[in-house]
């Protein structure tokens, strides 16, 4: 019996684990029309709770004309919200420039209990940022 319950409580942590690892991984979003105006976003959660960051864009007549920013820091999830954020002394410096600090996310998919052949791309949306081009912002998973 004891076998028994303690497999059972080894099964259930570990898909609790694996839950969790559903977050991780290539978040992208692609704007605009190709040779006209071009927004590129790229967010990489990273198993370890890390996180990198890069924006592009590419504007017609715009100065300059291109622009790549860059961020990083850590994420942490509970439930399906994903927090955001840099340490000052340790995620900054010349290349790295965006603050992610209170910045949050909705981690959205189908629910598992969906059986209907509705498609539901697997994002993230930002609600809060101190980046004001980021709120309300969606990043598909790859």
């Amino acid at each position: 019996m004891k076998l028994i319950l303690t497999t059972l409580f080894l099964i259930f942590n570990l898909t609790l684990l694996a839950q969790s690892n559903n977050f991780a991984g290539d978040y992208t979003r692609s704007l605009g029309e190709k040779g006209k105006h071009i927004i590129e976003y790229k967010l990489t959660l990273n198993q370890d709770g890390t996180f990198e960051f890069h924006s592009y864009s590419k504007m017609q007549g715009g100065t300059p004309p291109e622009v790549n920013t860059y961020g990083k820091g850590k994420w942490s999830a509970k439930d399906n919200m994903i927090t955001f954020s840099s340490n000052k002394k340790e995620d900054f410096d010349e290349k790295y420039t965006l603050d992610f600090n209170n910045s949050t996310a909705r981690f959205i998919t189908k629910n598992p209990r969906d059986k209907s052949d509705k498609i539901v791309k697997t994002k993230l949306q930002f609600l809060e940022s101190g980046i004001f081009w980021m709120k309300r912002i969606d990043v598909f998973k790859e």
